[in-house]
């Protein structure tokens, strides 16, 4: 506990899923909040969750200006800032290539890449007077085809690349820049990104609830304290000495293919000899 004692702390998109989930961690750790969100409908439960640990201020990341007073606001409020979690973000267009336009593009960059890049540059303004840590939220999709839609894995991959880049730029400041690369963590960001609301999206939740177990070595769906757990531990003194990574929380989905990790599941070259020796 107290692992964030005295610290000041942004986190985007946080009033439900992953960002909710860090700053209910982030405070039991001794840190002050300021929760920047678009959902100002929950702001007050957010609020009275955590008393005076917490400030909530509304913060569409698509907007410069919207970020740069966010961070204003924490220093404002407490004197100083000391870790950014850019976390806000949704699926972004589902097109494909060959069918996307120009406009559907930009804005999926726009909240998943743009967002980062300039909470990065309005965060370091801020903790270039005594350190500190920035943490992105990226994907498996940025490292692998097929776990999401094109426009959303260049995004990420366009995050992990940018926090290696911006670690190595702010380094002589003190501050660390990482990413953290979720799987199938249980949120709504899978129906919002086709449109679903109600009954239609807790369907859908449901449906990747139930196949998530199967889908991966660690049986069960991931929850959105797992990816806290390892933002807490990117945002304290326990990674000081780690910079510019990502880290990957996905219960084993990508570490091969499923033959690799399922009994059950013969591999593709050993059935093709056997039955070469079998013939």
């Amino acid at each position: 506990m107290n692992r964030l004692a005295g610290k000041v702390a942004v986190v985007t998109g946080g009033c439900s899923g992953i960002g909710r989930a860090t700053v209910d961690r982030f405070v039991e750790e001794g840190a002050r909040v300021l929760v920047a969100d678009v959902q100002t409908g929950a702001f007050d439960e957010v609020a009275q969750s955590h008393g005076d640990k917490i400030l909530c201020r509304k913060c569409d990341v698509t907007s410069e200006s919207d970020i740069a007073a966010a961070m204003q606001a924490a220093v404002d409020a407490w004197g100083g800032l000391d870790v950014v979690f850019n976390n806000a973000g949704s699926g972004g267009s589902i097109a494909q290539i060959d069918e996307i336009g120009g406009e559907e593009w930009d804005r999926t960059q726009a909240l998943l890449l743009r967002s980062v890049a300039l909470g990065i540059r309005h965060a370091s303004t801020h903790m270039k007077v005594r350190g500190g840590a920035i943490v992105n939220t990226a994907s498996i999709a940025g490292l692998f085809a097929g776990y999401s839609p094109i426009a959303y894995a260049v995004a990420k991959a366009g995050v992990i690349q940018l926090s290696k880049v911006a670690a190595a730029e702010l380094a002589q400041y003190s501050i660390r820049v990482n990413s953290i690369c979720p799987g199938f963590i249980t949120s709504n960001i899978f129906a919002a990104s086709f449109g679903l609301s109600g009954e239609q999206a807790a369907r859908v939740n449901a449906a990747i609830k139930a196949a998530s177990p199967a889908s991966q070595p660690v049986a069960r769906q991931g929850a959105p304290a797992e990816i806290a757990k390892v933002c807490l531990f990117l945002a304290s003194e326990e990674s000081a000495f780690i910079t510019g990574e990502h880290i990957v929380v996905d219960g084993g989905l990508t570490i091969g293919p499923r033959h690799s990790w399922d009994p059950a599941t013969p591999s593709p070259i050993r059935s093709l000899i056997e039955n070469v020796l079998k013939g």
